[in-house]
């Protein structure tokens, strides 16, 4: 590496880094609503809150709209499966997939966690202020069509 380089480059202002930083510690600031409360991973969180919010999905599905790995979701399913929070059905359109959808208790804890991210949101709102979370919210958007795009 040239001393130029080392010198030009600051990841502390590398905007992919910081923003990587922003989400690891706000999804570490809400990871005990999950895991104490349900003993989850934050992959079977995100899968819970996946079928909680858009209900019946595939594996694919999921990991297409959580920008999840596949066999992360796959781990996430099986103990999910275990938990009795989730069910499988072999899909009708495409005997090869199936089907997920939270069991009745399954939507329990997502009723409950979800309340609790409710909640999570408006302090990270109120910290941010109002203005400030809805120009920070646009300014992500932004980010995401445009990494979309590319």
């Amino acid at each position: 590496m040239t001393k130029r380089l080392k010198e030009s480059f600051d990841l502390g202002q590398f905007l992919p880094y910081i923003l990587n930083q922003a989400a690891e510690a706000t999804s570490r600031s809400f990871q005990p609503a999950y895991t104490n409360a349900y003993g989850m991973t934050r992959t079977q969180w995100r899968v819970v809150a996946n079928l909680g919010k858009f209900g019946a999905m595939t594996a694919k599905d999921i990991c297409d709209v959580s920008h999840l790995e596949k066999t992360k979701v796959s781990r996430a399913i099986l103990a999910l499966e275990g938990q009795g929070l989730l069910k499988r059905e072999t899909s009708a359109e495409d005997r090869r997939s199936e089907v997920l959808q939270l069991t009745a208790k399954g939507r329990r804890v997502f009723e409950e966690l979800g309340l609790k991210a409710i909640s999570f949101d408006a302090r990270l709102r109120q910290e941010l202020g109002g203005k400030e979370a809805g120009q920070l919210i646009e300014a992500l958007r932004k980010l995401i069509a445009f990494n979309s795009s590319t």
